[in-house]
Order: structure tokens, then sequence, then C-alpha cells
């Protein structure tokens, strides 16, 4: 079976085209084909998947199917699943099977749809190249030497390679949008509190926020329909009602306003890149969009107020895994302060322990005033640029990522030009916003993302300007070649 997106598979399950066995037994043979020479997978659910397409055949048969009955999918493995394997990409959680599921994926499960496994990623979401992995680095399907973008590279890698139709992500500070853009699949991240957090464990508590990732804007709009609304389990979850996000996919842009920042093509843009932008966004003008430039002065100083924020958060959130409640625990400790060290010393990797140590630093006395309030006095001031921007447009567009995916092992020696590679991405999420990337051309046979910008809870706007000019342009279905 070739890669169908999940509107088509809905159709041909609806249709008595194939049966959901069919189709998750094809997608685990792909997964089972490939996953060795792509690493996307970490836990591979094949008895469960099986079973839950048998469920869900029975329930299209009834005729009680849920839009997403008998649809294959894979979750990022920072979401806990009951029973199944949690690691988040760390040897502090090899073991960890979840004794819960989070939300996000009980409203999958409240939807019969099927879990093909949980993919890989940068360790505790922390990374922009899927390097960090405890489980080994993902490789991105149309470069097998490159990088498929982190943290949720494994997702957008096994999209790529055919190995599933969609999947869950998280995005902190870019990293549902940035790994989209590397493996020219489609990547939503919603407005903060849109999604719960609920059993998705804890990066950067104010900057997380899960999203879909699919090969088009209509499917994140299907998958987006059932992760949203509000959770009471999560204080974060903001309590507003969820529209129909595919009821204004088709809207025509005729006086759409699209707002370019000029610092977003400045130095340190590649070129070819920006050349796939201007593109796009002539293909809007003829879709009846206005494009005009916009300024958000602030977006250079989105880098250091961002690491400092998310760092000071990881250190804090990352204190819970001590060897003693849970997670890897050394051997024979001789005392508490020996089990606590080296528990943690062996369980987290290098760039794990550099944002905790960075973390700690920034919130200890004498610094706390001097780098977490004032990187949080930075971040008002981005979202305020963001504010009267929106003043001026609907959305606002531009590159995802400053180059297309970079070698495998290229950066790993210098964090910060890793750190780079998400500039244009770090300040949706200072500024609580939705954000999302969507194919755009190649430059040396690698994928472009356009990152598109919304309003506060305009998921709605963003999918239908996505949508739009998928319809009028083919880069979401070019396929890698995996074998």
């Amino acid at each position: 079976m070739s890669i169908k997106t999940i509107k088509q598979l809905q159709q041909g399950l609806a249709d008595g085209a194939f049966s959901s066995v069919e189709i998750t037994r094809d997608y685990l043979d792909k997964i089972a084909a490939r996953n060795d020479n792509i690493n996307a997978f970490i836990t591979v659910t094949d008895e469960q998947a099986m079973a839950q397409a048998a469920a869900a055949d029975a329930q299209i048969a009834a005729g009680t199917a849920c839009a997403l009955t008998g649809i294959p999918l894979a979750h990022k493995d920072i979401f806990c699943t009951d029973g199944v394997l949690t690691t988040c990409g760390s040897r502090m959680l090899e073991n960890f099977k979840a004794p819960y599921n989070a939300n996000v994926i009980e409203q999958f499960n409240a939807e019969n749809a099927v879990m093909l496994g949980k993919t890989n990623m940068d360790e505790f979401a922390m990374g922009s190249s899927n390097e960090s992995s405890f489980y080994g680095p993902v490789k991105n399907p149309w470069a097998l030497d490159s990088v498929p973008g982190g943290s949720s590279g494994g997702s957008a890698a096994a999209i790529a390679a055919g190995m599933t139709p969609a999947a869950t992500g998280t995005d902190t500070g870019g990293s549902i949008r940035q790994p989209a853009a590397f493996c020219g699949v489609t990547g939503l991240k919603p407005t903060y509190g849109r999604v719960s957090r609920y059993g998705m464990i804890a990066y950067a508590s104010s900057l997380d926020q899960g999203g879909p990732m699919a090969h088009t804007a209509e499917d994140c709009a299907i998958l987006l329909q059932a992760m949203a609304g509000f959770d009471q389990r999560d204080s974060t979850s903001m309590q507003r009602d969820v529209p129909d996000y595919s009821a204004t996919l088709k809207q025509d842009l005729s006086g759409l306003k699209i707002g370019l920042p000029k610092e977003y093509f400045a130095e340190g843009l590649n070129s070819d890149v920006a050349q796939c932008i201007d593109d796009a966004m002539a293909e809007y003008k003829k879709l009846g969009a206005e494009v005009k430039e916009v300024s958000l002065p602030n977006s250079k100083i989105a880098i250091p107020a961002y690491y400092v924020v998310a760092m000071a958060e990881c250190s804090s959130n990352l204190s819970r895994f001590d060897g003693v409640r849970f997670g890897h625990r050394c051997d024979d400790p001789k005392d508490l302060e020996d089990l606590y060290k080296r528990s943690r010393g062996e369980g987290f990797g290098d760039e794990v322990k550099r944002r905790i140590l960075i973390g700690a630093y920034a919130l200890s006395a004498g610094y706390y005033d001097a780098f977490y309030l004032k990187a949080q006095k930075l971040r008002r001031l981005i979202s305020q640029d963001f504010a009267q921007a929106f003043d001026e447009v609907d959305i606002i567009a531009g590159p995802t990522t400053p180059e297309v995916a970079f070698k495998t092992g290229e950066k790993t020696a210098d964090p910060i030009s890793m750190y780079l590679q998400d500039i244009y991405t770090i300040s949706v999420n200072l500024a609580g916003l939705p954000g999302m990337s969507v194919p755009a051309g190649f430059v040396d046979g690698k994928p472009v993302g356009l990152q598109l910008i919304g309003n506060y809870f305009e998921e709605s706007r963003l999918l239908n300007a996505a949508h739009q000019f998928q319809q009028a342009t083919d880069w979401h279905l070019q396929q890698a070649e995996v074998k």
C-alpha cells in the first residue's frame, strides 16, 4: 500500500476498500522493514495494535465508528501510555512502564485509533537534531547522513518514511515544527493550553505543548480535533470551546493579510531557503492573500531568553529523577548522596546535564533576578511584538529553519550553533502562540519548511491557510525513497 493520508484512510475504511487490520499490518510490516535503518521507533506495539485494529473493524461494521476509528498512529515517547514503555529517550526511564495514559492518549483511545508504537526523540525533548537519545540518533529519510530535527524527530521521520500516516509530537521551542520542516511533513504546535499536558512528561512547563504531525494540514485538523479540549487535571488547560477545525479548511484566502517579519530574512538565513519562502508568498498572492512586511524587533533576544527560561524550568522538573522514587538507580550506593549523584550522573545524557546545570545556576541565590526574572521580562516584550504585528496582519509567515537538515554529528560539538536552528520557532513558544510548518520546496534534495504563525486560538485560520497552499502545491505529496 502506498503512503496515504488520514483522510484517504478514513474514506477507504468507510467504503470497505480495506480493513483496519489490513492497513495496520501493512504499517507494522513497513516498520519492521525500515526501522533498523531509520531508528524512528523505540517501542513497537505489534500485538496491541492488531488487537485494537480488530476491535475497530468490529465497530466500523456495527456502524459505531468515530472519526479516527481504525486509523494507525504513532506517539512520541514522552506521552505516558498505560503498561507500555515511556522512556523520553533517556536511560533514566529505560524500564519505566507508565501506570496510566496521558490525556492525549486517552483522547485517541476514545476515538478507537490504533497505536503502532512510541517514537524516538531527543532525551527529555532537549535537542534540535534527535542525536541526544539514549537509543541512538534518528536518520532523516530524505538523506540518511542527515538529522531529522528534534526533539520530535522520530515522529517526523516515521511519517516521512511511510511507517505511519501520522504521529503526535511536542513542541517546547520548535520541536514539532523544526523536524516537520527537515522531514518534509506538516506539523502544528497549538496555542499553549489548547491541548492538555496531563501525562506528557515535562521539560519546560510554561512552554511545552503537544500537537499533531502528518502529511497534510487537513490531517492535522482531524488530529487536533481529537487532541484539543479542556482537562481539569491540567492547571494550564484552557476552558473554551473546540471549533470544528475541518469546517473552515476550504475557505478562500481573498483578503488574508500575511506578515513577513523583516528580522527573519536577515543574516543567517540560507539564500535558497529564503527563495523557497519567496516562492510560497507568490503562491499566496495568487490565492488572493496580501503580503506585507512587519517587524518583530525583539526576536533577536528570543534565543537567550528562551534558554534561560527553559533550562530553569527543566532543572526544576527533572529534580524528581533522583533514583529513589522512580527512574534509573545506580548499583550499590554507599549513602544517600552517592545514590543521588551516581543515579543522575548515569541516567542523564550530556545535553540534559548541561541544561540542568545552567538552569540551576540561573535560579540560584543572587542570580535569579539577573537571569530568570530578566528573561521573563524579555518574554513579555516578545509577546508584545506579536500583538502589535497582529494588529496589522492575520497571520505571520517565514522560514521554519534557517537551513535544511544538517549532517549527523555536524553540530554536536557546538551547542550554540545547534540552538540557533530554532531561532525562528522559539518566539512562538515564549508568546504561547500557535504555529505550524508546511512543506514548501527543496534545497539540495532536502525539504524546506514554511512557518505560519497565528494569533491565540486561531488554529483554524492557520489550518485553512496551510490547506489552501497545499491544494495549490504538491510539496507535501513528495515521498522520500526508503527501502
